[in-house]
């Protein structure tokens, strides 16, 4: 007879719980975190090495579902989206083309992956582009999600940065 029980070493990954721009935008009105815009295209290499490197770590995905709001927002997606009060929609451009929102949030410079920072007041923090291992992604999310970045130099910061990973 084969044994049932669950075995002691078998445990749930946790994973960060990914949402629409509109779902987090509504989420932080009623409760507001600060907003992280992981901005990605499906033929994007980097960003599939960050999804499968930093946004798999429990310790990143724990503390992010803790302290943000997190988005996937696909820059070619063909759907259009209110965010603030404004209509973005998608831009055909050669063999693909752009979402209007994507430019916004990049400030024009389309280039993947990007990591996007609003604060509670669904303001921009800073768009910070490329490809982040977990190490450097948990600097980065734990200095905008302290706050610290209000008040310290990242460079300043970094110094007596002590990682959990």
């Amino acid at each position: 007879m084969k044994n049932l029980v669950a075995s002691p070493f078998t445990f749930a990954q946790e994973s960060i719980n990914w949402m629409s721009i509109e779902e987090a935008e509504a989420a932080a009105k009623e409760n507001p975190k600060k907003i992280v815009i992981d901005v990605y295209t499906d033929w994007c290499g980097w960003c599939k090495k960050m999804d499968k490197d930093t946004f798999k770590n429990e310790k990143i995905a724990a503390y992010v579902n803790e302290n943000y709001y997190a988005v996937k927002f696909n820059a070619e997606q063909k759907d259009s989206i209110v965010f603030q009060g404004h209509t973005f929609k998608f831009v055909a451009q050669g063999k693909r083309g752009y979402h209007e929102l994507a430019a916004a949030l990049l400030n024009g410079k389309m280039s993947y992956p990007h990591m996007v920072y609003l604060d509670e007041e669904l303001k921009m923090i800073q768009p910070i582009p490329g490809y982040m291992a977990p190490a450097q992604f948990e600097e980065v999310i734990k200095f905008i999600g302290s706050d610290s970045y209000k008040k310290t130099p990242f460079d300043d910061y970094k110094k007596t940065f002590v990682s959990e990973l």
